[in-house]
């Protein structure tokens, strides 16, 4: 068999082999990547050449990645590629799910890539539902959810636990909306993954979720599709040690995405998932939202702060001391929290705006509290408090716009530079 060395894809990837094609190239590739999988290789290649035959109405290609098994796998898929049309083999050196996928998407020839694990678990009738968001344009990546409310699943009590426990640190660490990071049965549009695959590290089991991370933040459309899934029971992945592992992925993508590490913002560029309208950023909705939640933060600090500080300073000067302490405060959480600004770099120059912002409300709480005082001379504190509360709401309305303002600069800033 002829063979064409192709280069590294990721950093430590060996060089692997991978068979030449013809000159038509086929619209979707679906790799199964393996590892001593001798005893039911062959059986999954049929059904699945057999299902694309019949119910996939476009040119299909099937390509077994070998993930350097020590048994005769090589050998079984070398056999079928050899027997079956439509069938290619891979070998790689090294072992590695996330690396065989990375190797074989990022040199496909195909308009759509997808993959599938070799005990076919997942229902093959949902393969078109999951291609064909990506063939008409309409998506980018699609992904097939066991966690979805049609889906039919069967599997132990353990396994259940994990995959929902697995999913909902996702959502809480990393704030993803995708339903199921790890379901074997995922495609994606070749120029998108050429784009997203150099930033993906991972070459092992937590490829997957880094993948669908990166895609989400980007703003791409992940298309969701219900699936009937049954565990195969003679599954040999350790759950412990790829439970370990995703978590330190976990870990480790949060912290590239804390510190502002990804471009994301170019990402977007390069997709074309720019504001939809100039001068309202993406998210914006959820900006308020967020900027929301630190205003409320701030504005019980500020109110505990006033009252602890009113009986040794005075209102004015109380006023003034809690509002610049919150306004520190504030600048910082919206930052990373509610804009998502991150790293060291341009930190002074936004608490400097931000202090701009401070003395408009400086100005705007006090004078608040002069015109009271000339109107009411003997008004309580809590009078005092009501007005100046009062005040923060206006004020905050502004501090949101011009907070807007700042660190939309500062992320362009990122994106340029």
């Amino acid at each position: 068999m002829t063979t064409n060395s192709l280069p590294r894809a990721v950093g430590d990837m060996s060089r692997f082999e991978i068979p030449e094609t013809s000159a038509t190239s086929p619209v979707l590739d679906v790799v199964v990547p393996v590892y001593n999988e001798e005893a039911g290789l062959e059986n999954c290649v049929r059904r699945l050449r057999q299902h694309l035959d019949r119910s996939v109405p476009y040119s299909a290609r099937i390509t077994i990645a070998d993930n350097a098994s020590i048994d005769s796998t090589l050998v079984v898929a070398t056999r079928l590629a050899e027997e079956i049309d439509g069938v290619r083999v891979v070998h790689l050196e090294q072992k590695g799910r996330g690396r065989a996928l990375h190797a074989v998407w990022s040199a496909s020839d195909a308009e759509v890539v997808a993959y599938m694990d070799v005990d076919l678990s997942t229902d093959l009738n949902a393969l078109m539902p999951l291609i064909a968001p990506l063939l008409s344009g309409h998506s980018d990546i699609a992904i097939g959810s066991r966690l979805a409310r049609s889906s039919r699943v069967v599997r132990g009590p353990k396994r259940e636990f994990i995959s929902r426990s697995y999913n909902l640190i996702l959502r809480s660490a990393l704030h993803v909306r995708f339903s199921d990071a790890q379901c074997g049965f995922k495609a994606m549009r070749v120029d998108v993954a050429r784009r997203l695959l150099p930033l993906v590290e991972d070459s092992g089991w937590f490829f997957d979720t880094e993948l669908l991370v990166l895609a989400e933040r980007a703003d791409l459309r992940i298309h969701e599709v219900p699936v009937d899934w049954v565990d195969d029971a003679d599954s040999r992945v350790d759950i412990v040690t790829t439970a370990l592992e995703d978590l330190k992925g976990v870990w480790r993508v949060g912290r590239a995405l804390s510190t502002g590490s990804l471009p994301l913002e170019s990402l977007r560029a390069s997709f074309g998932r720019e504001p939809l309208v100039p001068g309202v950023p993406r998210g914006m909705v959820g900006q308020l939202a967020r900027f929301a939640v630190v205003g409320l933060a701030s504005t019980i600090a500020y109110v505990l702060l006033y009252i602890g500080l009113h009986p040794m300073i005075g209102a004015q000067w109380a006023n003034a001391v809690s509002l610049l302490i919150t306004a520190v405060f504030n600048t910082t959480a919206n930052r990373a929290f509610t804009f998502g600004v991150r790293g060291s770099e341009g930190a002074s120059r936004h608490q400097i705006q931000g202090l701009v912002v401070f003395a408009y409300g400086l100005l705007l709480t006090s004078g608040s509290l002069f015109l009271l005082h000339s109107a009411a001379p003997d008004a309580s504190k809590h009078v005092e408090l009501a007005v100046l509360v009062v005040a923060n709401l206006v004020a905050t309305v502004s501090r949101f716009v011009a907070l807007r303002w700042v660190f939309r600069n500062a992320r362009s800033e990122g994106a340029s530079s």
